[in-house]
């Protein structure tokens, strides 16, 4: 495609209010297509992003941008696995649990797929690449950089950081099926978002799992919903760790890299039993147990 070639595409996105309009699943796909061929300037990337996001999103359109996504990640099918979709913007005020929770999850023949990259726009937080990097991961864990597994995006992270915004890459990114896995788990914010995830990926995943859980991540640090989505059914389940003892109390406050990573190295008891308590939820969400109260009673005993 050329640059001239692509102008139809962008004034869908970039002509204003009026004139703006959804594109069709195949023309976002010859789209997206372009930008991981880099067959346009990083200028119209950027435009577009901008004017797509602005327009406002259909599932038709993140529909085909994953037909696309899914022609290029490099997979590596992964037994007994469970992915984990974080958002790629990282986390501000509190630490990363998961390293804590996939210690308990070793003896249960249960392998976490966690995948990341640089820092994308715009919360600013701490990624999980930076933790992956800087912590030793349980053996039941397994991290992929998408430097290796999705170049073409990844190349993408400086165009991304340029602009400076949330992108549209930012809503589809987070589940990408890279080790195969029947479920998936996956963090939400806002409650527009579940919807969103559900009609995205469910029959991309068995099971598909959404927790509105801290700073839009799947883990719980308080009182929070989770959405189970299996065999057409839509189950939502309220989890509360007072209800379990559990008296963690959140930051309110920016935390640097080397604090998160030593909140977790040098855990509060109050800290071990929210990653109980996890660990318990992943124990129920997998059939492991009958009842969260049943998994967490499991993983005391380990």
């Amino acid at each position: 495609m050329t640059t001239e070639e692509f102008l139809p595409y962008l004034k869908c996105v970039g002509t204003g209010p009026k004139r703006n309009r959804d594109l069709t699943k195949d023309e976002i796909k010859i789209v997206i297509s372009a930008f991981l061929k880099k067959e346009v300037l990083p200028e119209q990337v950027s435009a577009f992003l901008l004017g797509w996001r602005v327009k406002g999103e259909s599932l038709e359109e993140f529909a085909g941008a994953l037909e696309v996504f899914d022609k290029f990640v490099i997979q590596k099918p992964l037994e007994n696995s469970i992915e984990f979709g974080y958002p790629y913007d990282g986390k501000v005020k509190n630490p990363y649990i998961f390293p804590l929770t996939a210690q308990y999850l070793q003896k249960f023949n249960l392998n976490l797929s966690l995948h990341g990259d640089l820092l994308q726009p715009a919360k600013g937080g701490i990624t999980l690449k930076e933790v992956c990097d800087n912590t030793s991961l349980s053996s039941n864990t397994h991290y992929y950089d998408r430097a290796t597994y999705f170049k073409e995006l990844h190349e993408f992270s400086d165009i991304r950081a340029k602009l400076g915004l949330r992108s549209s890459f930012n809503t589809i990114e987070k589940l990408l099926n890279i080790t195969q896995s029947d479920t998936a788990i996956i963090g939400a914010f806002h409650k527009p978002f579940v919807e969103k995830y559900i009609a995205l990926f469910k029959d991309r995943y068995k099971k598909l799992v959404i927790i509105k859980g801290n700073e839009g991540t799947p883990e719980i640090f308080s009182k929070c919903s989770i959405t189970i989505v299996e065999n057409g059914e839509v189950e939502e389940i309220k989890v509360d760790p007072k209800d379990f003892g559990i008296m963690y109390t959140k930051s309110t406050e920016r935390i640097s890299l080397e604090t998160s990573l030593d909140l977790v190295e040098n855990p509060s008891d109050e800290l071990l039993k929210l990653a109980q308590l996890n660990a318990g939820v992943i124990l129920f969400l997998t059939g492991k147990v009958g009842s969260i109260e049943e998994g967490f009673e499991v993983i005391n005993e380990v």
